[in-house]
Order: C-alpha cells, then structure tokens, then sequence
C-alpha cells in the first residue's frame, strides 16, 4: 500500500464520450469536477478499467481537454463479471445481523470462516443511477456500504503473504440486499443480486495511490449510518484472497466487497428500510464519495433494456471507426461508409472492386473535375474500407446490389433524373445486378475492368476465398482458402 496524498492519485473512472457515444476511462478530478479523457501511449483511448489493469499507468497518459464531469454520464467503474462478496466481516455488523432475525446463516456472532458470496453481474449500476425499489419483490430494502477490492493479476492458491502482490487497486461497493429475501432462502445471492443491486464507483485507485488503512463510512439522507476502517475486519484482505483463490482463479479485474461494517437498516430498534426518494451516500479514503437514490415504482428496469442490446457477436472490421459507431451512416439495415462529393443536379454513383474501397475513385474524380458540376455519390462495400460486416451476414453480388440501391435512395435519385453508376472490377457484377432490377434509375453505365460473367470456377474461387481470408482473425480460418 502506498502513502500518497490523496491530492496527488490517479481516480479512474469509466464515462460516456459525448463525441462517439462510446466507454472512455478518463481521470476524475474530484475536487475540481471535471473529467481528464486518457489514452495510451499510442494515442488509442483507454476504453475500461481492465485495460488500466493490463498496461499499468505508465503507458497511460492525458489526451484532449478535460471535460465538466457534470456534462457525462458516468458508467459503473468496472462491470461484466458478478461481484464476489463478504458477509458478516465487520464483528459489530456480525452481531447487529445475527440479533436482527434476518441471518439463517449462522447461530454465532462471529463466523468461523469467511462468508462468501456474490452479486449478479446484471446487478451492478453506476454512480448516480436510480436504485429500483421492486416493490414486488422486497419490502425490507436495506444498504451496505463497502470497500471493493480490484485484482491486478491472475492468481490460484495465493499465500497471505503474497495476497498484496494480488490486488491492483480500491472501489466503492453499496451492497444492496433484500432483507427478506436474504432470510428465507437461507442464503446472499437471491436478496443482492436484483437489478440495480450493486452500485459501484464513482472511481477505482491503485494501492500504490492510497494508505494502508482505508475508512467507509455510508450517510442515509444526509445521516451518518456506518464509520469504520478497514483495521476492524475479522477476515482481512490477505486472509480473503488466499481464501478464494483456494480452488479457483482468480482474474485481472476481479473485484471482492470486503464486508459493511455496524449501522445497517436491520440494526435498528425496530429496523428502518429504504423508501423510494431515499439517498444513499457511501465515502471512501481517496476514492470519493457514491451516491445513488431509490426510485420510484414507475421506473422501468433500465438492465432489461441493456442486456437486450448486448450481442454475442463482434462486428469484422469495426476498430476504424471506433466499434462502428463513428462517421458510418445508416443504409440497408447496415453501417456503410458513405460520401457525399459536389452538390451538382447530376447525380453520379461509384462502386469500387473487391477488395477495394471508395478511394479507388480519387483519380478519376479529381483528373476530371467531377464534383465541380456533379454530385458524387461513394461508398465502401460491406466488409470493405470503413464498412464493417456483421458475421450473420452474407456478402454477395446481390448483397451488394442492394446496398447500391440503399445509396441511390439516400441520395434521394428518381427515374426523372437518373444517375450515371460507374464500377470496378467485380464491383460491376453488382452494379450490372442493380441495373437489370432497376434501369429506370441508371441512365449510363460505366464498367471499368469488368470480369467476365459467369466467373471461371478457379477465379470464383479465388475471389471468394480472398474475402473469406480478409475478414478471418485467427490462422487456422485463414489456411483453409490457402
């Protein structure tokens, strides 16, 4: 642990770049309010906190202005994976739980081993997100507010004695549970894992930035409910890596709620629950303070929604424009690289060849003028250039016709007034397909290079295997067209 000034550490958080729409991890200045995007050496941005973890903070640096953390949405500190969790670790909350008639995990104040558990990965929430109050689910909705542990590295069997050599860094974790939920299944995970369950963040420091003893301490409305530090665990860091790490292992970015310390709602004389319009602070050394307030019954569950837009597939050739969400516009149901060139009453439309892309045409175009009188219409093929290609989708002559025709209804081209379509290469298999279905829309057909039609088996084959190879990542794809 180190023994920086908290003035001096580097607080990671994960926001919404209002430019793209996409994760960033940027520096949280929490004192003045405003967020410092970072990027790579190489200039590529830092996308999560497991990145951080990866390439460590010397090849991260500044890039760009800072930006009013007001004006961002901020996005939990790190997600994706369930959280693992600690139960009765502070001795004063192990009472308080076990008197309150709500523990069906033990008859003893203090356990004998540690209690562990986890939340649901669907549970986790940023700061600033509304808490749902599952009115139907629970009545007895309480807080816990904790210190989440970061592994920094993979780790299997670890002694105590090398656990801090395990953990990368500190967040801020509000273990929300229903009470009753907790009580009469005799178990954690059912009561903690709904939806909104797991607030998390605002930020995530390294160690090395922060003391060796951290204080939590969680106000309700303004109260303060729970002080503590981390000196008063029964189980102490140490004790629950090696413990988990015991016959499973553990990953980079796995994060560990150390346990709540004495002031929960059970605690009370009689107990006190959360109610919707509640606010829930939790404060740690260094890392700020999380703050999130329970909603009403009206809101809808925002994880149906998030979890429904989530896709097991990676879409090929989408890094250039930042994971197609940059510059490509909307055509055919598909992302394509689309340009638009003069702004002249003719319209002319390009289509380069396999393999291509729509710079194919920059000669031409420039040699003779054309966008001085015309308006130019370029686009890159699906699987081409900027255009990304989505693996349940297959690229064809005919695919590609249709995506001409998406690019002569964006231009807005009528049989009134039809547009001359130029091609390349096997690019005018589809231009010639398009125009067969729609002559009245293509007033002059330009075939540059066109190959012969039907294909020789061995150039079909070639063809199709040279845009097989191309979007394949891994070898043993690749030398199966070889």
């Amino acid at each position: 642990m180190g023994s920086q000034s908290t003035s001096h550490i580097m607080q990671y958080a994960t926001y919404v770049q209002p430019n793209t729409g996409l994760p960033r991890i940027g520096h949280f200045d929490l004192a003045n309010g405003t967020i410092q995007p970072l990027s790579f050496i190489s200039g590529t941005p830092v996308t999560d906190l497991y990145q951080v973890i990866a390439a460590g903070a010397s090849r991260i640096i500044p890039d760009g202005e800072a930006l009013a953390a007001k004006d961002v949405k901020l996005l939990p500190t790190i997600s994706g994976r369930d959280i693992m969790a600690v139960g009765k670790n502070y001795m004063e909350h192990a009472k308080e739980f076990n008197s309150s008639g709500y523990d069906s995990s033990d008859k003893t104040d203090r356990p004998s081993h540690p209690v562990i558990f986890t939340k649901r990965a669907t549970s986790i929430i940023a700061h600033g997100d509304v808490i749902l109050p599952h009115a139907e689910f629970s009545q007895t909705l309480d807080y816990e507010g904790e210190i989440g542990v970061v592994v920094g590295k993979t780790g299997y069997r670890v002694s105590e004695a090398d656990a801090w050599d395990y953990v990368w860094g500190y967040t801020i974790i509000n273990d929300m549970t229903a009470r009753e939920r907790q009580r009469d299944h005799k178990q954690f995970f059912i009561g903690k894992s709904a939806d909104t369950f797991c607030p998390i963040g605002p930020v995530a420091v390294s160690k090395d930035d922060l003391p060796s003893v951290l204080k939590v301490e969680t106000h309700v409305n303004g109260e303060l409910r729970q002080s503590s530090t981390t000196q008063d665990l029964i189980f102490s860091i140490p004790t629950l890596i090696k413990t988990i790490s015991e016959g499973q292992t553990l990953q980079p970015g796995d994060v560990i709620a150390t346990g709540t310390p004495a002031g929960v709602g059970i605690g009370k004389n009689p107990p006190v629950f959360l109610q919707p319009g509640d606010e829930v602070s939790v404060s740690v050394t260094g890392l700020g303070t999380l703050t999130n307030k329970i909603g009403t019954a009206e809101i809808l569950n925002p994880t149906v929604q998030r979890v429904s837009s989530d896709s097991p597939f990676q879409i090929t050739n989408s890094a250039k424009t930042l994971g197609a969400g940059v510059g490509l516009a909307e055509l055919n149901g598909k992302q394509l690289n689309y340009q638009r060139k003069g702004s002249g009453s003719n319209h002319i439309v390009f289509v380069h060849g396999l393999g291509g892309t729509l710079d194919y045409w920059t000669p031409l175009i420039s040699k003779l003028s054309l966008a001085e009188n015309n308006s130019l219409h370029l686009f890159d093929l699906e699987g081409h250039g900027l255009s990304p290609t989505h693996p349940l989708s297959k690229l064809s002559i005919e695919s590609f016709a249709l995506d001409i025709r998406s690019i002569f209804d964006a231009a807005n081209i009528t049989s009134s007034a039809p547009a001359t379509l130029f091609a390349h290469s096997l690019g005018c298999l589809a231009a010639l397909n398009f125009a067969l279905d729609n002559p009245s829309l293509v007033g002059k057909l330009v075939l540059v290079g066109p190959p012969p039609s039907p294909l020789p088996d061995a150039a079909s084959k070639g063809a199709g295997c040279r845009n097989f190879w191309a979007l394949q990542t891994d070898e043993p794809n690749r030398n199966r067209c070889r």
